[in-house]
């Protein structure tokens, strides 16, 4: 209901400037339309051009889907901000807030066919590469904040690869091997509209929508469209942190809250509980005048029975085996037969786990796999094994929350050595499947061209298995049976800025681990140690 005219009403602080009748819908000769863009386009980086194509998007949003594009401007009042910050963070044109609006309209809850999800539209296998975690519990996908930071990442990693925004636009809807395969076909022309005959038919209206958008959301007056009141979204919802596990049924009944409109507020909870612990609190939002509430009856809330929702103990068990579980994604040629025996359980077990009554599997399906309980599965890694380790990377086809005693995934999706190992300064990259060369280039604090210079790369195509030479950006020291992670210092670099964005510590603890005295003593080339590696 959130999205349905009736919620969303009209903004009557919204002055007619040209004072249109209330039902007209201005229709403006392409001259007009043409001279507005080419302003537009003298103030970005994006290549903004006037034809068909864009015309027939600019009929879409302005003239056919006039409701939509009501509330996409209502809307707007409450995520361009977000987008805006998280992109003056990356350092991106800020324009690119715009993609949101053809990518889901602005909705967060927003589901695709493909099985696309949020605001910015992330497959399973991509959000997974860029951080976004995807449980049976909680999918981050839906959620604002971290899908946006992820965009930004993604759209960055496809500038760094074509030079191009409009191409860099193009990948992100269709995937960087169409893009290249639309750029071989049209004789190595890196240009959107030259390569435009040969891109999916999807991906052919994907940038003239993005320019339609633009035009639109610059020039709704002029066209007689005006904001609906987002209501409670805007200015009337915070957030909390949540510090042991919660059910949306619990919040609903303890602070007398609509469950739809939990629900709505927090898309990234897929069964509506909230798996948090001491240890690893998670962000819940809640209309404003329900925080104090919340705040104040904090333990309370965490102990409530409720009336018809889940009993805490079915909660934590339910909590319990979706952490254990691990949800296995059928590749080409597998069967139930190879699945059980990675897994070290049983055919019959598999079937039981997911309700199947025949042996036959489909490439993509998704299978359910539950620990055994022998300790044949756990692979034990001391603090002084110096064998290399090949950690899950985002691009894995299988989703696996490892315990205690496991190898953890590696966020940053690199390979690495110790110095036993290896003899020389370069190491090797195996490219998985997902990667391109903008996020390899990226997690090695190199550039695209000299990942390619390196490696006598003519194209960006990679292929799956490939090998590629690595330059360490610093190599991997031992020091009292620990390994350490290295960054290099750049020229802007501060320690809040490394702290929160690539040793995911705290300032103080930065510091600490690396004798750091002064907030300003950091050099550009300076090699800081931001991860201890167990």
């Amino acid at each position: 209901k959130f999205f349905q005219d009736y919620y969303l009403s009209p903004d009557e602080q919204i002055s007619n400037i040209y004072q249109f009748p209330f039902d007209e819908v201005p229709n403006y000769p392409d001259s007009v339309v043409a001279a507005r863009i080419a302003e537009l386009d003298r103030n970005t980086p994006f290549d903004l051009v006037y034809n068909q194509h864009v015309k027939d998007f600019i009929d879409l949003y302005a003239v056919r889907k006039r409701a939509l594009t009501s509330r996409t401007l209502g809307l707007a009042a409450i995520y361009f901000p977000m987008f805006e910050e998280m992109l003056d963070k990356y350092n991106m044109p800020l324009e690119l807030k715009y993609l949101a609006v053809v990518e889901s309209a602005l909705n967060p809850t927003a589901v695709s066919r493909a099985g696309a999800r949020g605001l910015w539209q992330f497959m399973y296998n991509t959000g997974k590469m860029y951080g976004l975690k995807s449980t049976s519990l909680v999918d981050d996908r839906s959620d604002p904040y971290k899908a946006t930071d992820a965009a930004c990442r993604h759209l960055r990693d496809l500038y760094d690869i074509y030079g191009d925004w409009s191409l860099a636009l193009a990948a992100y809807n269709s995937g960087a091997g169409n893009v290249n395969k639309a750029i071989r076909r049209s004789g190595g022309v890196k240009n959107y509209w030259a390569v435009w005959p040969y891109l999916p038919r999807e991906t052919r209206g994907y940038v003239p929508a993005f320019i339609a958008v633009t035009y639109v959301m610059n020039y709704a007056t002029e066209h007689n469209l005006y904001p609906l009141n987002p209501g409670i979204l805007f200015g009337g919802i915070d957030t909390i942190l949540v510090k042991d596990a919660l059910s949306f049924n619990q919040i609903s009944e303890f602070l007398n809250i609509p469950l739809d409109q939990v629900k709505f507020l927090n898309p990234a909870y897929k069964e509506g509980i909230i798996p948090a612990t001491p240890d690893k609190n998670y962000v819940v939002r809640l209309p404003k005048d329900k925080v104090p509430d919340f705040i104040n009856n904090e333990k309370a809330l965490y102990q409530f029975m409720t009336k018809q929702g889940l009993e805490r103990e079915k909660m934590l068990a339910t909590i319990k085996s979706a952490t254990e579980r691990t949800v296995h994604i059928v590749k080409k040629g597998e069967t139930l037969g190879k699945i059980a025996n990675k897994y070290h359980c049983k055919v019959n077990d598999i079937k039981k786990w997911n309700g199947l009554k025949k042996n036959y599997l489909k490439r993509g399906q998704r299978i359910v796999i539950y620990p055994a309980e022998t300790t044949e599965k756990k692979q034990v890694v001391t603090k002084t094994d110096t064998s290399p380790k090949t950690p899950q990377t985002k691009s894995d086809t299988s989703i696996a929350v490892a315990d205690k005693d496991q190898i953890k995934p590696d966020t940053n999706a690199h390979i690495k050595f110790t110095e036993e190992k290896i003899k020389s300064e370069d190491i090797l990259h195996v490219v998985k499947k997902g990667e391109n060369l903008g996020l390899i280039a990226r997690n090695q604090n190199m550039t695209v061209k000299e990942l390619m210079a390196i490696n006598n790369l003519k194209k960006s195509t990679l292929r799956i298995g490939q090998r590629l030479v690595i330059k360490a950006a610093a190599k991997p020291l031992q020091k009292e049976n620990q390994k350490f992670e290295y960054y290099t210092v750049k020229s802007g670099d501060t320690l809040f800025k490394i702290a929160q964005s690539i040793a995911k510590m705290t300032v103080d603890e930065l510091k600490k681990i690396n004798s750091i005295t002064s907030d300003n003593a950091l050099k550009a080339g300076q090699k800081i140690i931001v991860a201890i590696i167990q």
